[in-house]
Order: C-alpha cells, then structure tokens, then sequence
C-alpha cells in the first residue's frame, strides 16, 4: 500500500507574492518541508504532490528547489501561462524535470470567470490533450458550467478537480453543485480530489459528519478509482489540523473496504500522475 498526500504547499511570504494572502492571515509566514513533512510521516503517508499556491514563475522554481532537496515530494504541479503565445515552449521546460506531473491555474483568482473558454486557453488546453499532460482545476461550483464545456471540446483532457469544486458546505447547499459535478464525473478522464473541505466548513465548528453528503457524492460519481486525498496544507490549518484532515476523510470512508481506502489515499494519485514506483518510499 502507498500513500500520497496528492495536494500541498509550501509557503514563503518573503519570497513569492500570493495575491489570495492578507499581511494578517495565519498562513502569512514560512511554511515549509520541515513544517509538513513529519506530520505525514507520522500519519503514514510517503510520498507528496506539492501544487502551486502562486500563478507565477518565481513559485514555479521554489517549488522545483524543494522537489530536488526531498525525496518525499514526488511530483510538483506548476503554473504556466496559458494565454502566452509560448506556452508549449514553457511547458516543454517545466517537462525536463523529472518531477514535474501536470499544471494548474488557480481559476477561482481570476476576475472573468469564462476564463477558461478564452481562445488562448482554449489553444493550450489543446496543447496539454495532445500530449497527456494533466490539468489541475481550481474552480467553485459557479464556474463548473464552463469546465463542462471545456472538457466537451477536448473530451480526451487529463484532468482533476480540487477541493470538489468547493461546495458550499458550511451552507449544507448540494444544488446546483451536486448535478453538476455528476456531469464532470461523466468523463471517465476526470479525477477528483477530496481535499480543501474543512475550510469550505464552518471554521470553528465543523464537524467530520458536515463533509458526509458531499464526500458521499463524489464517491457515487467518481468512484475509489477516480477520488484521491489531499490534505490542502498549510491551507487546512485555518480550520484544523493535518491529522484532523486525514481523521476526518477517514471516518467518511470507514465503511470501505481497506482496499479501496488504500486507492483513495494512494493509489489513485499515483496513477493518475503517473509516478514511478520506484519514487515511492518503502
């Protein structure tokens, strides 16, 4: 059994800009390997996906620096630009690193929502099925409409959706999320990670039973085979902790079989990235 924590960042306040970080936020300091990386080891998990927190190149590279000092990031999830007229060039650069396993834009920052449908991205979207490389999608429930067009235009796109889309659950508000993430599910391509949920829950008082209904439905839709855990640290620590984290996804999955917990803790991200065995501590 391996297991992967498919979705971390690591935060550096004085070097990288975050545009979503306030001067007054908890998370406004250094969070590093040394912060995370004990705390899974100590819940069991081996290996990590570290994802950008920053839609910036200056992200990009500290995030590659950590990858080559840690054995336990096994794949890195950057940012390119998908409106520059170069994007192939920049994403063949980020592919000669051995670690790299896909790209995200963090869409939820963007001001036009139809973002995606622009006909730059469009293009790099195009780009990105034509050679298999996987899309991380940081979207809200409003903007699910446009996914669904984009993965009806390239229905062979290698692609995950983080944090469920973010439902409202402090709300307990199923619809319209509900139908529409049954809609993306539709796609046998797309994968879902059931990560970011304890901060879309009340802050003080969430409780493991309030993620119930949502965790419920992806895993009608998706299946083990298609869900993966993240723990969204250090972004989870505005409501909990790392172990509350992997407790409260656990004690959502509890009626599983072992082995298909084993998938969603693991095996499903190491599949869809694509990381090697041999990456995998023992």
């Amino acid at each position: 059994m391996m297991t992967i924590d498919s979705h971390c960042h690591f935060l550096d306040p004085q070097a990288i800009s975050y545009c979503w970080m306030t001067p007054d936020m908890p998370l406004a300091r250094r969070l590093m390997p040394e912060d995370l990386l004990p705390l899974q080891q100590q819940h069991g998990i081996e290996g990590a996906i570290l994802v950008e927190a920053a839609d910036s190149y200056e992200e990009n590279r500290f995030m590659f620096e950590q990858a080559d000092r840690h054995d336990a990031i096994v794949g890195v999830v950057p940012w390119i630009d998908m409106e520059a007229d170069n994007f192939r060039q920049r994403l063949s650069r980020c592919q000669e690193h051995p670690k790299f396993v896909g790209i995200r834009a963090m869409i939820e920052m963007i001001p036009d929502d139809q973002w995606m449908l622009g006909p730059a991205v469009q293009e790099s979207f195009g780009v990105l099925e034509e050679d298999d490389i996987c899309f991380d999608f940081l979207v809200r429930p409003g903007h699910l409409p446009h996914v669904i067009k984009v993965l009806e235009t390239f229905p062979k796109l290698r692609a995950v959706i983080d944090h469920m889309a973010k439902p409202p659950i402090r709300d307990g508000a199923l619809h319209p999320w509900k139908d529409l993430m049954a809609k993306v599910g539709s796609y046998e391509n797309v994968h879902c990670k059931v990560s970011g949920m304890i901060t879309e829950a009340d802050l003080e008082i969430w409780r493991p039973e309030d993620l119930s209904p949502f965790i419920e439905h992806v895993l009608a839709i998706f299946g083990v085979e298609r869900l993966m855990f993240g723990s969204d640290w250090p972004v989870c620590l505005l409501a909990g902790s790392f172990g509350d984290v992997v407790a409260a996804l656990r004690q959502n999955l509890v009626d599983l079989p072992d082995r298909q917990i084993a998938q969603v803790f693991g095996e499903t991200a190491q599949r869809f990235y694509r990381i090697p065995r041999s990456r995998i501590s023992p």
